[in-house]
């Protein structure tokens, strides 16, 4: 990914000019803009805004323009609310944890394949005792659709082969539910940046959610990651059953065997590879069963949303 020097305009940032920069910290009712030259500067902005994150933006005076956006990152809350995580990112890392919220992981890469980014999930807390019988089965089951990286923020076990992959120049995300430990991992990465960390909870192996403020940070040897706050929920937004279908974790087998039909949505059709793969046992029931849920879902999704477009 290029870096803020090769995307923004050359003219210096200063009161008064035209200037081009990113966003790198969003506080609700103003952003912090890094400009050509290492300057930044406050700039306000309505609080619905819809800047975000890691957008390229002309600043003349106070007024902010948004320049296009090469991908975006969106997810639904639990009331149906449509949220945009960050922009122009082409890696996402999905923190999990013991004890993580079972459909967090899911959906997360399949909203990453859908909007064009490579994820990558991390298993943190890997020094507490439930976690290496979780670890090794989560690698089962995810090994072929993303890169994985098992540590401790903590103690730093681990944390060599993630600098590794993130020094390769990408910008990045890290998501997850609340408490998997996302601003440990970045101070554990990125020490001199300094958030605020929670105590682990005894009951469910989770910490509290301490970020309150989206921020991008330059990572030591190479790399970008912008810290978001926690979420609970990772609801899926226009995607399509289609979608579905191809980016669903563990299938990626059919990319050998391949479905009789193009648009095959792996439930009653005839000649479906993973109908194939489940009875072979190559494809878990389990993880069969989360696919037609999540299916289910989407597909739920698009038929109100046609139904709403048929009334106006």
């Amino acid at each position: 990914m290029k870096s803020i020097d090769k995307q923004a305009g050359k003219q210096p940032a200063g009161p008064g000019l035209d200037s081009e920069g990113m966003i790198v910290s969003h506080f609700g009712v103003a952003v912090e803009v890094l400009f050509q030259g290492g300057e930044r500067r406050m700039v306000r902005v309505k609080r619905n805004s819809g800047h975000v994150v890691g957008d390229l933006v002309r600043v003349l005076a106070e007024v902010l323009e948004r320049l296009p956006r090469s991908t975006e990152l969106r997810r639904r809350d639990a009331r149906g609310a449509v949220h945009l995580v960050a922009a122009n990112l082409d890696v996402l890392g999905v923190v999990v944890a013991p004890m993580s919220p079972a459909g967090f992981l899911d959906r997360a890469i399949v909203a990453a394949h859908a909007a064009g980014l490579r994820p990558f999930v991390v298993f943190n807390k890997c020094d507490l005792a439930p976690a290496r019988a979780q670890a090794e089965a989560l690698r089962q089951v995810y090994a072929g659709s993303a890169p994985i990286f098992m540590l401790s923020a903590k103690n730093g076990e681990g944390l060599e082969p993630l600098r590794a992959f993130l020094h390769e120049g990408h910008r990045g995300a890290f998501v997850g539910s609340s408490g998997v430990g996302k601003s440990s991992l970045l101070n554990a990465l990125c020490p001199e940046i300094d958030l605020k960390v929670a105590e682990v909870s005894d009951h469910k192996w989770l910490g509290r959610h301490t970020t309150t403020v989206s921020s991008l940070h330059t990572l030591p040897g190479g790399g970008e990651l912008v810290d978001t706050p926690g979420f609970r929920d990772f609801g899926l937004v226009d995607i399509s059953p289609s979608e579905i279908a191809a980016y669903f974790p563990g299938f990626e087998p059919l990319q050998a065997h391949g479905c009789r039909f193009h648009n095959c949505r792996h439930r009653q059709d005839p000649g479906c590879a993973v109908a194939e793969l489940v009875d072979k046992g190559e494809i878990s029931s389990e993880r069969y069963q989360t696919y037609l849920a999540l299916l289910a879902e989407v597909e739920g999704t698009e038929e109100e949303a046609l139904r709403r477009a048929r009334k106006k």
